[in-house]
């Protein structure tokens, strides 16, 4: 079986990185922290890509690891979650998953036209976004908006729980995905900076030390990124190891962003901390999105239960 990437998804995955690149350098991400409307003209762009929610697992899997690259902001992230859940690849959305009914966390729910929101039962309710009140919760991640909405009464329709399921899977690989662009990014920025620093005359990559870290920490990546692209193929193919690989994706992902953050920072010295060194933009990103779609913890213990249950 070859896994190689089609020349259509070596296309989407290099127009992708060129629009990031240019489009979406980190004094962008940087500006985004003091004027949230700096995301706007890169928008403009992704939102000709919003699409790829409603297609195959792979292609919005590369994508998204472009955009984790970049720790692009804006409600890219929401609208692709939004469109595969509702199947409306129009309008930009988003998802709120209802734990608590009188109080919400939702992504972007500021830069969004519709709302879809999903009850215990499951049942689903799609509502428009200026119609809730919104409030804007700060979060250790300036890239990304998080607010809390007042939710009133709403006529919500029964939603498919085998639909819903494999929704939620597609959500954990997704949320992988961009998790393991971020921390390549702070892998490569990391591995550039020990070439270039010095000490004792020569590059502190040529310690011992710091070889070992830079190994493990491409390891640990390669891992999380092979573990990603086998969950969106089983969700493509419709595998019946999809639950399980949708876990492990989500708890490699966090590992790889938790073990390549710590190491990052600490080869970057005292430089990392500093806030003009864009590292903690990166950083910040990879520590946020443990929390979405479930922690590493969490799914550890999904994937206990499934060793369990067989």
């Amino acid at each position: 079986m070859d896994f190689s990437l089609t020349p259509d998804q070596e296309l989407l995955r290099d127009t992708g990185r060129k629009l990031l690149e240019r489009e979406c350098p980190p004094a962008l991400v940087r500006a985004h922290i003091d004027d949230p409307s700096a995301y706007e003209p890169l928008w403009r762009h992704l939102s000709e890509y919003t699409a790829l929610g409603a297609g195959p697992a792979a292609d919005l899997c590369l994508f998204l690891e472009e955009t984790g690259y970049a720790a692009a902001p804006g409600p890219f992230l929401a609208t692709t979650a939004y469109t595969a859940l509702t199947g409306d690849a129009v309008t930009t959305g988003t998802v709120a998953l209802v734990d608590d009914p009188t109080l919400l966390f939702v992504l972007e729910a500021e830069r969004v036209d519709r709302i879809a929101v999903v009850l215990p039962g499951p049942r689903l309710a799609v509502v428009d976004a200026t119609d809730l009140p919104v409030h804007f919760v700060a979060t250790v991640d300036f890239s990304r908006r998080l607010f809390t909405i007042d939710l009133p009464h709403l006529d919500a329709q029964p939603l498919d729980a085998e639909m819903y399921a494999h929704w939620r899977e597609r959500a954990y690989a997704c949320m992988a995905a961009e998790m393991v662009g971020t921390a390549r990014r702070i892998f490569d920025m990391t591995l550039a900076y020990a070439k270039e620093r010095k000490q004792f005359d020569v590059p502190i990559g040529s310690f011992q030390a710091i070889q070992h870290k830079l190994a493990d920490m491409s390891l640990v990546l390669e891992r999380a990124t092979a573990a990603v692209h086998y969950a969106a193929m089983t969700i493509d193919g419709n595998d019946p190891d999809r639950t399980r690989a949708c876990h492990v994706a989500k708890a490699s992902a966090g590992e790889a962003a938790r073990r390549i953050l710590k190491d990052g920072i600490q080869i970057h010295g005292g430089i990392g901390y500093t806030w003009e060194h864009d590292l903690h933009l990166y950083l910040r990103r990879a520590t946020a999105d443990e929390y979405l779609f479930g922690t590493t913890g969490w799914h550890l213990d999904r994937l206990a239960e499934l060793l369990i249950d067989t």
